[in-house]
């Protein structure tokens, strides 16, 4: 096999090699981030050496055959394996993505796994998320209303209504396209990013909610929307096909025909 490197001025160290067990055919090598802030030393890549013959077929496999059987220390979110949660989003062979609907095969070469990128890092694959989460909270997710509920049914919407939410509330708030914009890594404590702006047109667009102005009054900011600059990365790295860029020029819209009334 070729000799493990690390790019060239990498302030990144080379760490451990774990060698795959002997008489394994199918061998996969996986360059791991590791930093563990209580050690105070230095990030390294360590190299996993993987038999794909006992290994399921996705990079969250893999992930958890190393927690698993190699080294208990690894550090990493996942929770339900099957695209839905969000948790284990990582940059991926260079992408931000979900580890649970990689596959490996889909991989030419060593599998690179780091953590969202311009995210600080709480330990080896673990962003800190508790910003972007804050930034979500602050577009007040949530159906509001002034008239009354009806006493006797739900809020209801028509078909056509409801359709005016696909492309939205699939978003699983897994922070991929937000960590690949490069306007949100520049101005992240005031940009709400691709995800959030696009959960926020979620709630615009729903015929439900009642408060369309006091929302669009929130996001009329220098940051909070208008750094969007249609650089794509959001839809082009999102795990669920999703467009928050779209959703975000939808916003822009909705803010002029506001203005021109």
């Amino acid at each position: 096999m070729a000799e493990f490197r690390l790019p060239k001025n990498s302030r990144i160290q080379k760490g451990k090699t774990f060698a795959a067990p002997a008489g394994a055919k199918r061998v996969k090598r996986f360059q791991v981030y590791r930093w563990d802030p209580d050690s105070g030393e230095n990030p390294r890549v360590d190299l996993f050496e993987i038999d794909l013959d006992d290994c399921g077929p996705m990079v969250l496999d893999a992930v958890i055959k190393i927690k698993n059987e190699i080294d208990p220390t690894l550090t990493f979110r996942r929770s339900c394996r099957e695209g839905i949660c969000g948790s284990c989003a990582f940059n991926i062979d260079g992408t931000n993505t979900l580890a649970c609907t990689k596959a490996i095969d889909d991989i030419k070469g060593d599998v690179k796994i780091y953590p969202l990128p311009h995210m600080p890092v709480i330990k080896d694959l673990v962003p800190d998320l508790t910003h972007f989460y804050a930034q979500y909270a602050s577009i007040q997710p949530w159906i509001k209303t002034q008239s009354p509920a009806p006493p006797d049914k739900e809020r209801l919407q028509s078909p056509e209504d409801r359709r005016k939410m696909d492309g939205l509330y699939e978003c699983i708030l897994c922070a991929c396209c937000s960590t690949s914009c490069p306007s949100y890594w520049w101005n992240g404590d005031r940009y709400l990013g691709p995800a959030i702006l696009l959960q926020a047109y979620r709630w615009l667009v729903d015929s439900r909610d009642e408060a369309t102005g006091e929302r669009l009054d929130e996001l009329n900011d220098p940051f909070r929307l208008y750094r969007c600059h249609t650089i794509m990365n959001c839809a082009r790295t999102c795990p669920k096909g999703l467009n928050p860029a779209k959703a975000i020029a939808e916003i822009k819209k909705m803010m002029l025909a506001r203005a021109s009334l």
